[in-house]
């Protein structure tokens, strides 16, 4: 087992590795940009290295200055999290050069899946259905509009590299399918450095599933069955639950499975991994791609199979055997995730920056919260927008729904706009409810959406005034006084018959 892993990320998900680390009693080294410095994850590794500058390129996207910290804090291992250098195969074989392990799969399994292209070549290969498409490369723009004429439309235009939404388009025409293709390919160049694109046919009403897989250096390899990821805004996920609502036949649970198993084998994949499907109305599902990296909805996997993900990843990386056969495995009760945004919904979802200027996050039974922050946090440009991930467990899904909802609205989190009021309103629309969320349901159902004022202006200026006369007077003193926050309570929660949600 390792002695020492250095963590190359940032926000909750180094905290997550961090107390995986814990759990194994590994020493965690973490990296930290100047926009970082003081951050709670930060602080909670045994040792930090700053990463100077503040910008993405500068700080967590540095190899040079990563390897440099590594080299300082004598690591033996370096964990990727996801993002940043997460499924970049030449950092990982750069670990490799360096004389440390990476905790994810080999640089050619992740440069294998990384190109859709290649995948979907492999997925077909392994008799894995996949969407009706064509692959771009080296097509003229002729051959391209006589392949979707034959595919039909709506198109969807994809990347091959990377993912994230970018290089990404619908057609809904002919009449739009060369300035589609100019801007996908344009976009890709920009963001990948390669403008290799493919054309698949979209569909309106669908929903987004995948299956998590787990193998290790032994030839083990097993599926954590799948979740649920539907309710996207622009390609990216902002709710996911497990198991899958639209999965209500456990053939098609099992049939999916055992495809992504073949595949991931078929890739010679090893550690945590995630196949995409889509899954239309009838039952029938198709590959999209492979994910080569831990997923941010991670933990409602662990919650439905109690297994660490995080903590095996780090077993497997250092040539252990997976704890279990597949027979053993099962999906106990349900889980679902939210992910809590420093963003404005109502304004157009432009993101938010400032100073976390009170944070409470819900506890309870069946209630985890993975953060990044905490009160005096900064949030600044430069990163991701992800603060926070709420995520309940419930024997079934109406259990798991109901406390959700009683957690976000115990959640205070002031000083930036969140996307709390919004999630809330989707956790209590009749088809979110139902269970009934295809990938175009935010379209659908909250286009126009804006918040309902919750609490009146005067209110809020009481309770700001009256923290601050708490303040002045030392009776709210928390730190190095000898008053007790209970014994004089703050305003937030001294406030009779109201919640705080308008964040």
């Amino acid at each position: 087992m390792f002695r020492k892993i250095l963590i190359a990320n940032r926000g909750e998900i180094a905290r997550r590795i961090i107390l995986a680390c814990r759990e194994l009693d590994i020493t965690a080294v973490a990296v930290y940009s100047e926009a970082d410095a003081g951050a709670p994850w930060a602080r909670m590794a045994e040792e930090g290295y700053l990463l100077p500058g503040v910008t993405a390129a500068e700080t967590y996207l540095n190899q040079e200055a990563i390897f440099h910290a590594a080299r300082q804090s004598g690591a033996e291992a370096i964990h990727p999290g996801y993002g940043f250098l997460s499924e970049n195969p030449t950092f990982a074989a750069a670990c490799v050069e360096h004389g440390l392990a990476f905790i994810g799969p080999s640089p050619a399994a992740m440069l294998l899946l990384g190109s859709k292209a290649a995948a979907r070549e492999l997925a077909e290969g392994e008799g894995v259905p996949v969407v009706p498409g064509v692959d771009g490369a080296g097509l003229s723009a002729d051959s391209l509009a006589a392949a979707a004429e034959e595919i039909g439309y709506p198109l969807l235009i994809k990347a091959s590299a990377g993912g994230g939404g970018k290089g990404m388009r619908v057609v809904r025409g002919p009449q739009d399918l060369a300035d589609a293709l100019r801007q996908a390919r344009n976009e890709a160049r920009s963001s990948f450095g390669d403008d290799h694109i493919l054309l698949e046919k979209y569909f309106d009403h669908i929903h987004h599933v995948e299956v998590q897989v787990l193998g290790d250096q032994h030839g083990n390899m097993l599926h954590l069955f799948e979740r649920e990821c539907s309710v996207q805004r622009r390609h990216q996920k902002i709710i996911e639950e497990s198991p899958a609502p639209v999965v209500t036949d456990d053939a098609l649970r099992q049939e999916m499975a055992a495809a992504a198993v073949r595949l991931a084998r078929a890739a010679g994949y090893e550690n945590a991994g995630t196949v995409e499907f889509i899954v239309d109305g009838n039952g029938r599902y198709y590959f999209l791609e492979m994910n080569t990296r831990l997923q941010v909805e991670h933990p409602i996997t662990e919650l439905v199979t109690g297994l660490d993900l995080a903590v095996w990843q780090i077993r497997i990386a250092s040539g252990e055997v997976l704890p279990a056969a597949q027979a053993d495995l099962e999906q106990r009760g349900h889980a679902m995730e939210c992910r809590i945004y420093a963003e404005d919904p109502g304004n157009g979802f432009l993101p938010s920056i400032g100073t976390v200027v009170e944070y409470r996050p819900p506890s309870g039974p069946g209630v985890r919260v993975e953060e990044g922050i905490e009160r005096g946090t900064a949030v600044t440009p430069y990163y991701d927008p992800l603060l926070a991930k709420v995520i309940t467990w419930g024997e079934d899904r109406s259990e798991a729904l109901r406390k959700m909802v009683h957690a976000l609205q115990d959640t205070i989190l002031l000083g930036v706009t969140t996307n709390i009021p919004y999630l809330l309103d989707i956790l209590q629309e009749p088809d979110f409810v139902a269970g009934q969320t295809a990938t175009n349901y935010l379209e659908t159902h909250f286009a126009d959406w804006q918040p309902q004022p919750i609490v009146d202006e005067d209110v809020w200026l009481a309770a700001a005034a009256f923290e601050v006369i708490l303040g002045r007077s030392g009776l709210g003193a928390t730190q190095g006084g000898a008053q007790d926050a209970d014994e004089y309570p703050d305003p937030w929660s001294s406030l009779p018959d109201w919640r705080n949600l308008q964040v």
